[in-house]
């Protein structure tokens, strides 16, 4: 799906940091359940073709998404997320990390601080993300991982996504 959506991929080499600014064809309230409600998660947090599948989520400060993204093969790569701070409909931080199914950290990947931050736009809403890594070869790592791509993809489908809610 292309659009004329702002897409901003922006990285701070200085800062171990990437900043993306994305807009959406939908009200804030609805971004924000599409980013926070497990049901709606499901739905399009992964890059096509692979899909979601979430163990266990506690959408508030101390709790954690502990979740896969599954190829069509089946194969499955796993993510745990700490909420650290929420505050509804404004903007949520988060501790994020590679894991494994039992949810065992992967102290081999990189971990990231996540600023995920809801603004409206006229009729639109965007989120901006500002992912902070510990190092500049962290930052390295998840750019030479396809985080770029990866992120397109993923928020492609949460586009089209909205479309069907919004009927």
């Amino acid at each position: 799906m292309k659009s004329n959506l702002q897409f901003d991929f922006l990285v701070n080499k200085e800062n171990n940091t990437l900043t993306m600014v994305r807009e959406f064809h939908a009200e804030r309230q609805l971004v924000w359940d599409c980013y926070t409600k497990q049901e709606l998660l499901d739905q399009w947090f992964s890059p096509k073709p692979f899909t979601t599948k979430t163990k266990s989520m506690d959408f508030k400060e101390g709790g954690h998404w502990h979740y896969a993204m599954v190829t069509p093969e089946g194969e499955e790569y796993w993510g745990y997320t700490e909420y650290v701070d929420v505050h509804p409909i404004d903007y949520y931080r988060t501790l994020d990390a590679f894991s494994d199914s039992k949810g065992t950290i992967n102290k081999d990947l990189p971990r990231a601080k996540w600023l995920v931050t809801f603004n409206d736009k006229g009729a639109n809403a965007t989120v901006t993300t500002e992912v902070t890594y510990a190092s500049l070869n962290d930052l390295e790592t998840v750019i030479n991982m396809g985080m770029k791509e990866g992120m397109l993809s993923t928020l492609e489908k949460l586009d089209e996504l909205l479309i069907t809610l919004k009927k």
